[in-house]
């Protein structure tokens, strides 16, 4: 399932419209990575030009595979938590774009999920992120989005988001909101000291 709310009439460009239209079309009938998944492909996303807001995830969880529901989990919540927005605005696409690193479940380890499988983004995301021609703010969670979004010398998650202002004001580093992560934030509460809070101002402003 694709989790999107596409309207033509939307005042959108109609070119743009058309070609989001047949490229959402094709997301959502992929099938590409069937045999490599566990539980069968499902592509999650939540996507429309008029998105102000990207936020660049990892891959569904299997809740969030079962639901359809892009982050429809814990995650989700403290996500929601730190820019400060109720779920209906969060889950409004003309307001945030919701495009993980891949749209499918990978499955998981014993320490986890398994990554998001590299294919996904190299056939869709390019693509998939040009059509959004009225972004103002990309927010990156976790390390493989990380690795996809940033292009510097800095070698570590924990160095980037600490450098958080190097990118500002159109690019934030973030961690994943994953619970696994609660040691990560309890070792370094300057994050939601410092920076969740002026996060938080600029989600608002943009958004007004």
């Amino acid at each position: 399932m694709v989790v999107s709310l596409v309207n033509g009439s939307d005042g959108l460009d109609q070119n743009l419209s058309t070609q989001f239209d047949e490229l959402l079309a094709r997301v959502h009938s992929c099938t590409l990575c069937a045999n490599d998944l566990p539980d069968g492909p499902r592509p999650v996303v939540q996507i429309h030009p008029a998105a102000r807001i990207l936020i660049a995830g990892q891959a569904p969880g299997r809740r969030v595979h079962a639901s359809g529901i892009p982050f429809n989990d814990p995650s989700g919540v403290r996500l929601r938590s730190w820019l400060g927005v109720s779920a209906d605005t969060f889950y409004d696409p003309q307001l945030f774009a919701l495009v993980p690193m891949a749209f499918c479940y990978p499955g998981s380890s014993r320490s986890g999920d398994l990554p998001p499988p590299p294919r996904c983004a190299k056939i869709w995301r390019d693509s998939l992120l040009s059509l959004l021609p009225d972004l103002k703010l990309t927010l990156v969670l976790g390390q493989y989005a990380h690795a996809y979004h940033f292009h510097d010398s800095r070698s570590t998650l924990t160095e980037r988001v600490i450098a958080w202002r190097d990118y500002w004001p159109d690019l934030v580093p973030l961690p994943h909101p994953s619970p696994r992560n609660t040691l990560w934030l309890r070792r370094n509460p300057w994050f939601e000291q410092n920076l969740i809070p002026i996060l938080q101002q600029r989600v608002a402003e943009i958004l007004r």
